[in-house]
């Protein structure tokens, strides 16, 4: 990949980077054996990571009142309403 990217040929390559041509060319052979085996792995759906979230408990005297986190507000409001 470096050799590719450089636009340098393979000789110019060695020669500037002080290898025998027999030595890249085994390294590339290695890279290649060893890249087949390799899948690449492609996102198909991006998923935001959510964190549970807590149900809502009121605590009133001696009673205990759990809402889902998804209760509305207006909701909420009419029942602390009512109770106080």
């Amino acid at each position: 990949e470096e050799q590719q990217a450089s636009d340098l040929t393979i000789t110019d390559y060695c020669q500037q980077n002080a290898l025998s041509k027999t030595t890249f060319y085994a390294a590339r052979s290695k890279l290649n054996a060893s890249s087949e085996s390799f899948v690449r792995a492609k996102v198909t759906k991006h998923v935001d990571a959510i964190e549970p979230q807590q149900p809502i408990i009121l605590s009133i005297s001696k009673v205990k009142v759990s809402l889902p986190p998804t209760t509305s507000a207006s909701y909420l409001g009419q029942l602390l309403r009512e109770l106080a």
